[in-house]
């Protein structure tokens, strides 16, 4: 999270080139033909879907009459977009729609995360997650198995081994009578999870089955937050994509979830002695 984040600059620019039109009085579709390209153009722009050419923010920039000392800030910010993060040396190891989780990922200044059915993927080992993607890619060879692996890992290093970062997880309870169903990866994964509660930067809690029904009821979901300007955003996973919601009602609604989440769950020293309990219930 300390990183430059090409995909959080373009999110800035995306948030500072609506904010230019809209105080010009222009409509999207005006301005798209203006440019000479279609208006769906323009909205994957203005919501950073899409990273926009040098030449084309030019001609948004006269159309917009931006003063010379923002426009070079603003080109400034174009090519930082388009720069490549580190997790492009990894290839296709890493889903397109995932990789804009990982650029809000690297420059946001707290994480905060609600799981249900599994072990967050910052914190899994790599034994359990090499059975994971066995199940969910069947007719994936060794090799680009491995490369995925790398990659998580790499990515655990860069955030969980950062001790200046602000990590905070809520497993349910389920996650982890699932991972007892599977002897081969319940050990490692959970050492694993009772070492992480002992670490500075790292709040992990869980969400026993007594707290009963619960506003998480719905499913997992992750929480970015990022320094001013840059709004917040919530993360929600699907199978094979994802979904990014910036709207502040919404964010502020699932904010309103994890703090009723986070009191409902175990404390971190309650979830350590749970987590130790449950290790030694496993391996008996």
């Amino acid at each position: 999270m300390a990183d430059t984040s090409p995909t959080v600059r373009r999110r800035r620019l995306a948030a500072e080139l609506r904010r230019l039109r809209k105080e010009s009085g222009l409509t999207s579709e005006y301005v798209a033909q203006q440019v000479g390209l279609a208006q769906s153009w323009m909205s994957r722009v203005e919501s950073g879907r899409q990273g926009i050419r040098l030449n084309d923010l030019r001609v948004l920039l006269d159309i917009y009459h931006v003063p010379v000392e923002q426009r070079e800030e603003l080109m400034t910010l174009a090519r930082q977009s388009r720069q490549r993060g580190w997790w492009h040396s990894y290839g296709d190891a890493i889903p397109e729609w995932f990789q804009v989780r990982i650029g809000l990922e690297a420059e946001a200044t707290r994480l905060r995360s609600y799981t249900v059915e599994l072990i967050p993927g910052l914190l899994q080992t790599a034994d359990y997650y090499r059975r994971l993607l066995i199940s969910q890619y069947p007719t994936s060879g060794t090799n680009d198995i491995e490369r995925m692996i790398d990659f998580r890992l790499a990515r655990q290093e860069r955030l969980v081994g950062n001790e200046s970062q602000d990590l905070s997880f809520i497993i349910n309870e389920a996650c982890l009578h699932r991972l007892r169903a599977d002897p081969e990866t319940s050990g490692g994964q959970l050492a694993r999870l009772t070492e992480l509660t002992e670490l500075p930067n790292v709040d992990l809690r869980v969400l026993p089955f007594s707290a009963g029904i619960h506003p998480g009821i719905d499913g997992g979901f992750v929480l970015l937050g990022f320094a001013p300007p840059d709004p917040d955003v919530v993360y929600i996973e699907y199978r094979r994509n994802s979904l990014f919601l910036e709207d502040s009602t919404q964010v502020e609604s699932y904010n309103c979830v994890y703090r009723e989440l986070h009191e409902a769950s175990l404390s971190r020293e309650e979830t350590h002695a749970f987590l130790t309990g449950f290790a030694k219930s496993a391996a008996g």
